[in-house]
């Protein structure tokens, strides 16, 4: 809803303060612009950015579940990873994709400005919502477009079982 009173308005400098971090002690117009945006200056391409070193800890894949009348589906953004480097497992109705994402490294490079992007090893284990077959006719993996997709037929577990009285 919009404000027709300049006065219920908020100014530039109040807005920028209200998204500051209350330690800065300098007030707002002293600032630089970076600083006012909450943005780090340029470092020395040398030294350490506050990065820390992640080689022990595998990246997360972030995943979609859903489910259909009869399916139980999952996909992953998987974009530059190829189906040889892709393991999809599933036992006890526990799914886990894992690989490992190649081709980040340049050992031209003297200096990162930006590096945002996961490269190297990921792994995801999720304890599926239902019970799902794990007959091997009965899963599909389909890796398209940068899309992941595992598709499991549910087990019907609704239906009573008739059991033989002997």
């Amino acid at each position: 809803m919009a404000r027709n009173n300049d006065a219920d308005m908020l100014m530039e400098d109040e807005l920028a303060a209200a998204f500051l971090d209350d330690t800065d002690p300098a007030p707002v117009a002293e600032r630089s612009p970076r600083a006012a945006m909450n943005v780090e200056e340029p470092s020395d391409p040398g030294a350490n950015d506050g990065w820390e070193d992640t080689d022990d800890f595998p990246g997360q894949l972030a995943v979609d579940v859903y489910e259909t009348a009869d399916k139980l589906v999952v996909k992953a953004r998987t974009a530059g990873i190829s189906k040889s480097d892709l393991n999809v497992t599933i036992s006890d109705n526990i799914l886990t994709i894992s690989g490992i994402l190649s081709g980040g490294e340049d050992e031209n490079a003297t200096a990162w400005h930006i590096q945002e992007c996961y490269w190297g090893e990921f792994s995801r284990t999720i304890a599926l919502p239902v019970q799902v077959k794990e007959d091997e006719g009965t899963v599909k993996a389909e890796l398209k477009d940068g899309v992941l997709t595992i598709t499991f037929e549910k087990e019907n577990l609704d239906a009573p079982k008739q059991i033989m009285v002997q």
